[in-house]
């Protein structure tokens, strides 16, 4: 496995394109090897020199967790390419694009992924979703789904609640930086009488993902690392898009 200090990446690297992006936020877990590829070293190779290449994009398609929402989100706004930069940040930021996903498009893809692998019972809590207003957002996944799959079922969220606040893309902002780490502001996930939500802001140290971090930047934060720099626009699109998709969790946790 990947040095956790190796995600650390040059300032000069900005993702502007689909694949860096969707790799930038995609490595914390990954070096931690909780998904995508086994090739730690490859992913943030090419991150760190700046490659959007085929290989990133080989890379990029290991996630198997993720692939399917942005070929759902790009095939339902008419987009060829999955990892368009528009398609990658409706699914870990939020946006626009999301709205262009039909709730029954939706349902299909995810009877499709999940019926099989989702208890009887807790089936229907995870197919009314679509119905509800549901997106292919990272959250739906980290919320609606991790709960409910494999060895995580619905009734040990209490257990796994760390798992899912770590996993939870969420929107921060950089209070200073201290050695190796930043300190920042940000909302974790709680449960509280069975429900779910964010808690009051709090400062929490999280490693940078880039050596031009400076305090005041906004941040998107996913398993104790910065994924670089959001705009003030994306970082109320995350908190928007997170408060909803807490709401609709909510109904059938």
């Amino acid at each position: 496995m990947t040095d956790a200090t190796a995600l650390a990446l040059p300032a000069r690297i900005e993702p502007v394109s689909g694949p860096l992006t969707f790799a930038r936020f995609a490595a914390p877990p990954n070096v931690l090897g909780y998904c995508g590829t086994e090739d730690h070293d490859g992913l943030v190779g090419n991150l760190r020199a700046g490659l959007d290449g085929p290989e990133l994009v080989k890379l990029c398609r290991s996630f198997e967790g993720a692939w399917p929402y942005l070929e759902l989100i790009a095939w339902s706004a008419g987009i060829a390419d999955p990892l368009d930069t528009r398609v990658v940040e409706a699914y870990w930021i939020g946006g626009p694009l999301l709205e262009r996903v039909r709730p029954a498009d939706f349902a299909v893809h995810l009877g499709t992924r999940f019926r099989g692998r989702t208890e009887r019972g807790e089936w229907p809590w995870l197919a009314s979703k679509p119905g509800i207003g549901a997106v292919p957002h990272h959250s739906f996944h980290v919320l609606e789904v991790m709960p409910r799959i494999g060895m995580l079922r619905a009734g040990q969220v209490q257990a796994i609640l760390p798992a899912m606040g770590q996993c939870l893309v969420r929107p921060a902002q950089v209070l200073g930086v201290e050695g190796d780490a930043l300190l920042v502001e940000t909302r974790a996930l709680l449960m509280h009488e069975g429900r779910l939500s964010l808690g009051p802001p709090a400062a929490e140290r999280v490693l940078p993902s880039t050596s031009g971090t400076r305090t005041g930047d906004l941040v998107a934060i996913h398993w104790g690392w910065s994924c670089g720099a959001i705009t003030a626009a994306q970082s109320r699109t995350l908190a928007s898009t997170l408060a909803a998709a807490l709401i609709r969790a909510n109904r059938t946790i």
